[in-house]
């Protein structure tokens, strides 16, 4: 019986998520037992976190997007989330509030982590978030965002940056609310089948 307390989700920890998600008691345990039943060690690594996504995009290739994501999650840089990350990213990507979406999204966009989003990082993130949407799917797309190069373009011009420029992070929050096209351009719209797939891992 030795491991019935790493099997148990600490209070403190319980109380933290409950009042910065919107899960439930109920649900945050289930979860965690599903959690550890994936991941033993109560961790995930990077590799299985993209093995994850890859499971959500049969028909694309989604790693470069998927350790993007994991990078932005890993707030203590340690190459691997555990629990109370993992809940945070679902948390986010799945319907978290605005303010704390954005401030993820600046996260996800600021590869190199200095405070600071350049044009070069809005191309990288752009070009594995097509690396995602299937070809056929690409064909449908507005001819002035149907390629990386033009959408990261569009992104930068409604942000009236110069080239060299850099966005802030209160830039980036403040451009986005004030303009439903950036919100629409930065993200990836998460098919159905994800959320669907999010609602199973539940049970």
């Amino acid at each position: 019986m030795g491991n019935t307390k790493s099997s148990a989700l600490s209070k403190e920890l319980l109380e933290e998520l409950k009042s910065n998600t919107k899960y439930s008691e109920a649900e945050l345990c289930t979860w965690y037992q599903s959690f550890l039943k994936e991941c033993p060690g109560g961790k995930i690594s990077k590799e299985q976190f993209e093995g994850i996504y890859a499971s959500f995009f049969p028909n694309a290739d989604p790693s470069a997007y998927a350790r993007h994501v994991f990078r932005s999650f890993d707030t203590n840089a340690d190459g691997t989330l555990d629990f109370k990350e993992y809940i945070v990213a679902l948390h986010l990507t799945s319907g978290g509030k605005t303010l704390q979406k954005l401030e993820w999204a600046f996260a996800l966009y600021d590869v190199d982590g200095n405070g600071t989003i350049s044009k070069n990082e809005i191309q990288e993130i752009v070009r594995s978030i097509f690396n995602m949407i299937p070809e056929e799917d690409q064909k449908n797309l507005p001819e002035d965002e149907d390629n990386p190069e033009k959408r990261a373009e569009k992104i930068w011009s409604y942000f009236g940056k110069k080239d060299n420029d850099k966005i802030s992070e209160g830039e980036f929050i403040q451009g986005v609310m004030d303009n439903k096209e950036i919100l629409r351009l930065i993200q990836y719209d998460e098919p159905q089948k994800i959320k669907d797939k999010l609602k199973e891992k539940k049970h």
